[in-house]
């Protein structure tokens, strides 16, 4: 390895960075470590300047890659993973299967056959997303299991507003992984993965896309009950609409359909009387001498911070008012 090249080792060094510099075939050993084998062809005499940057590791996987010179890198059929390239500068060409794609913004799957040319220019941010994690999230949806891989349309069309919006959210993760919320918040960084996938299947044409529209309200199902259970398991905290939708994989007016279909209320209604019983229960524990507390301190604990709103929608709901309860006789 020359005095120029770095790989990841040392704090003083990008996190983020696997390799950067002009050995070709260390360069392309850690991409075949990273992502898939591959050959790798120089295509000019110019000494390559080429970096390698892993921006996220989990669920889904973000890289950004630049060869700094012409080459041509042929991994042959994929195995079960879905190979995002999104360019962000340079030039090159994508062939699949034989066909030379219109674009090099592109998606291509399990058992397709790529190779690409990229300019000493190009720099690219790919995404990786497991087979498995695909058929899971197709799964939810059709509420059935399938051996066959999704093959999805491989261009990648930035005119469709879908796949604009689809693009920005991968810069909205990379920007969201970069940060330190997402390092406190594991579980914002699954939710934000799944919300990827799920996204590619509603923005990006495929082989099952028909028969997922097709199904109608039936499809909104299984995301009302990922909603209902994370309203239960998180009934105590503050949780807003979007966090419900992110949770439930859906967009916002899936989920508010869902819940007007299936369940003829709202999700933060739904929210607010899990939110009522909790109170409810509570306060029949401090008549019955079970627990001690006053109307305040239940109201407070489940997140009704106006007494006099909470002690309306009670009656509503009870038929007594929250002061009533607590003074019932044991």
């Amino acid at each position: 390895m020359s005095p120029n090249d770095s790989l990841r080792n040392g704090p003083e060094r990008d996190p983020a960075l696997l390799y950067e510099g002009g050995d070709i075939d260390r360069l392309h050993d850690v991409v075949t470590e990273r992502l898939a084998p591959h050959r790798l062809t120089v295509l000019n005499g110019r000494r390559p300047n080429g970096r390698f940057r892993c921006l996220h590791e989990g669920e889904v996987m973000l890289y950004e890659l630049g060869y700094g010179t012409d080459v041509t890198v042929c991994p042959g059929e994929l195995g079960d993973f879905y190979n995002v390239q999104l360019p962000m500068s340079g030039a090159g060409v994508v062939t699949v299967d034989g066909v030379v794609l219109p674009s090099t913004r592109s998606i291509v799957g399990p058992g397709s056959r790529v190779s690409m040319t990229w300019n000493g220019e190009a720099r690219n941010r790919i995404l990786i997303i497991p087979g498995q994690a695909v058929a899971q999230a197709l799964e939810v949806r059709r509420a059935d299991s399938s051996t066959a891989a999704v093959r999805f349309d491989p261009v990648l069309d930035e005119q469709d507003p879908l796949i604009r919006s689809w693009i920005e959210l991968v810069r909205g993760f990379h920007e969201f992984v970069a940060s330190p919320l997402s390092h406190r918040s594991p579980l914002g960084v699954r939710h934000f993965e799944q919300l990827l996938i799920d996204g590619l299947l509603d923005a990006q044409r495929h082989c099952q896309s028909d028969a997922l529209t097709d199904s109608g309200s039936a499809a909104l199902l299984p995301a009302v009950r990922r909603a209902k259970a994370f309203c239960e398991e998180h009934v105590h905290e503050p949780v807003s609409v979007a966090d419900i939708a992110l949770a439930a994989r859906t967009s916002l007016r899936s989920l508010r359909e869902g819940f007007r279909v299936h369940l003829n209320t709202t999700p933060l209604a739904y929210l607010r009387q899990l939110r009522l019983d909790h109170a409810h229960r509570d306060l029949l524990a401090i008549a019955d001498g079970r627990a001690d507390g006053t109307v305040t301190d239940v109201a407070c604990r489940w997140g009704f911070t106006h007494l006099g709103r909470f002690s309306a929608v009670y009656r509503q709901t009870f038929g007594q008012t929250p002061s009533e309860t607590l003074r019932r006789s044991c």
